[in-house]
């Protein structure tokens, strides 16, 4: 089944502060609005800010993210969620988002990303 809502990876307020906007969030509502479906910028958040993930070795960026995002089970029970950022290296961000989002009650969760390093 395709996916019922897009989702971006949240930015922390310190970076979204000093950036001004969420680029996975403009790719997702973007590519929403292409596939015609419902975006929702807010379904998950980060609770905890994390320090950047450049130059941390696979471990220590799961441990970095590890807890940091929590999801909005009204927003996304029962939704079969696409999970957008812009870049992904070892995938630690969009798997520590998805096991958020399948703890708040997602059916399931595909991440895509743009680009890889």
């Amino acid at each position: 089944m395709p996916p019922s809502l897009v989702v971006p990876v949240p930015l922390g307020r310190r970076r979204l502060q000093s950036r001004g906007y969420n680029q996975a969030g403009m790719i997702a509502e973007a590519l929403a609005e292409l596939l015609g479906l419902e975006f929702r910028e807010n379904a998950i958040r980060r609770i905890r800010e994390t320090s950047s993930q450049v130059g941390l070795d696979h471990r220590a960026r799961y441990l970095n993210v590890e807890n940091a995002f929590s999801a909005t089970a009204d927003c996304v029970n029962d939704q079969r969620i696409l999970l957008v950022d812009d870049l992904v290296t070892t995938g630690s961000t969009l798997s520590a988002c998805a096991i958020a989002l399948l703890d708040a009650g997602a059916s399931k969760v595909v991440g895509l990303a743009v680009a890889r390093a």
